[in-house]
């Protein structure tokens, strides 16, 4: 039985949103979400101390890679789906609140989009990892739109085109990439490129530029990155929160392309273009948020600042940032959602300025809600002592020494204090300057704030748990660096040698 539970992440949010469309009842749609996603928290545990061994693998079907289906577990799949469960089991909770009341779609669309998050942690194959982007996307498109209004309509009309796009050049690249290598299976590619002649290794790259180029959408880098202060700005509360693994996803299949494709391929990797993409990222992120008018389009702007500093941690010589990188998108994502669920809190509270960035009437809770948004903001900005600080401190002494030591070390530095100005604006709009009468809002309930102040409070708790997390993150980034287990575990161990892995 232990043996099926990889698949589990998969098929348990796709029975449960069947389930759901036979029902109607608000109480037995929450009710099912709810218990299924607690039992993913349990399955993802059991995950995470599975994947500390070696890489698991199931073959959906019994097919023998690299033909069919196939599912791999690692350190770092297995983290994300740890990630992910929390997130969506703190979502899913906040919504019970009444974020879910404007469609019965909206439990079997959350489910679905934690299928495709799930599928895409796990896929073994580029092509399943494309199915896998579909299937949250499509799911994506009906969270966006759930409450209506013409400002989500805007967005989600930006965000369905941009993604359509994507998704076209997305079988572009696997169509040159398979003509190529002569399959799509990841650990099979990394075995198979070293043997290439020197056309098809420039056939492969080329497909894997394209495939890079779609990535780099899906994860919001420079130039490419206009749609998620826009479209997470627009979504409701939960639904942002959940987003904020999907940013994550595109990051993730840039380090299985880095670490499979082009890390086998002779010649230079992906590390400085990385770096200097994830410079621009932070920049233009850092800016982005001292000109927002509203709170949630400045968490989509601190998003993009995050995704910077993750890029520029994945640029170091030889991966030596990878693994502090790693450390730091545990702790952004799982703050990012916690920051996504405050602002619902705050904007309810703010009605009718909702999140907009301009004095009004004192809140129901202010220091409840100071506090745990001085708290988000220290962590963001990378502060001490919180974890956003050790991360970026990680990933600053990897680069010690390094060719683009300078360069790094600015972005983050000039990144972390130009943040540091609109989130002390917006604190003291929003708890400083305001009347004295609260106004007929009532205070938010525990299913509203419990999820908000457990999501929030990761950024101690990972600060705490610094030593540990930093050392299974660096174990992570070694499996990317050395992929022979990864390729072992798939192919079996005598296919495990891979030319061209980084010392």
């Amino acid at each position: 039985m232990s043996e099926h539970l990889i698949i589990a992440p998969v098929v348990l949010p796709l029975a449960v949103a069947a389930l759901q469309l036979a029902f109607r009842e608000m109480r037995v749609l929450r009710g099912l979400g709810i218990a299924a996603t607690l039992v993913l928290v349990a399955v993802c545990a059991w995950l995470l101390q599975a994947a500390a061994q070696e890489p698991q693998v199931y073959q959906v079907g019994g097919w023998t890679p690299p033909l069919g289906i196939v599912l791999v577990l690692d350190r770092l799949s297995a983290s994300l789906l740890g990630v992910t469960a929390v997130i969506g089991l703190g979502s899913l909770i906040y919504a019970t609140a009444g974020a879910d009341t404007h469609s019965r779609a909206f439990h079997p669309l959350f489910q679905f989009q934690l299928m495709g998050l799930n599928g895409a942690f796990l896929s073994g194959d580029f092509f399943n990892l494309f199915v896998f982007f579909e299937i949250l996307l499509i799911a994506s498109y009906g969270l966006l739109l759930h409450g209506g209004g013409g400002r989500r309509s805007k967005a989600a009309f930006h965000y369905v085109t941009l993604n359509l796009v994507a998704s076209l050049m997305f079988l572009v690249g696997l169509a040159v990439l398979y003509g190529a290598v002569g399959t799509l299976n990841m650990a099979d590619v990394a075995r198979r490129v070293p043997e290439l002649a020197p056309e098809g290794a420039d056939l492969a790259r080329a497909g894997g530029m394209v495939l890079l180029a779609v990535f780099a959408l899906k994860a919001a880098v420079f130039p490419v990155y206009m749609w998620l202060p826009a479209a997470y700005g627009a979504a409701m509360a939960p639904v942002a929160a959940l987003f904020a693994v999907m940013t994550k996803v595109g990051i993730y299949a840039i380090l299985r392309l880095d670490s499979l494709l082009f890390g086998s391929l002779e010649g230079p990797g992906l590390e400085t273009m990385l770096l200097y993409a994830g410079l621009a990222t932070l920049l233009v992120g850092a800016l982005g948020t001292l000109g927002a008018a509203r709170l949630n389009t400045m968490v989509g702007y601190l998003m993009l600042v995050s995704i910077g500093t993750l890029l520029l941690g994945f640029g170091g010589r030889e991966g030596q940032g990878t693994g502090p990188a790693l450390y730091y998108l545990f702790h952004t994502t799982l703050l990012s959602a916690g920051l996504f669920l405050l602002v619902g809190v705050i904007a309810r509270q703010r009605a009718p300025l909702g999140d907009r960035l301009q004095a009004g009437a004192a809140l129901a809770q202010p220091t409840a809600l100071g506090l745990l948004f001085f708290v988000a903001a220290i962590g963001v900005a990378g502060l001490p002592p919180f974890s956003g600080f050790l991360g970026k401190l990680l990933i600053l002494q990897a680069f010690v020494e390094q060719p683009h030591m300078v360069a790094v070390f600015v972005g983050v530095l000039v990144g972390g204090l130009l943040v540091i100005v609109p989130l002390a604006r917006a604190g003291s709009t929003l708890f400083w300057k305001q009347g004295l009468d609260p106004g007929p809002v009532r205070a938010a309930g525990p299913r509203s704030l419990g999820p908000t102040v457990a999501l929030v409070f990761t950024t101690l708790i990972l600060a705490l748990a610094a030593g540990p997390t930093a050392q299974w993150a660096e174990r992570a980034a070694e499996d990317l660096r050395q992929p022979a287990a990864y390729v072992g575990a798939v192919l079996g161990e005598e296919n495990a040698t891979v030319e061209g892995s980084r010392p």
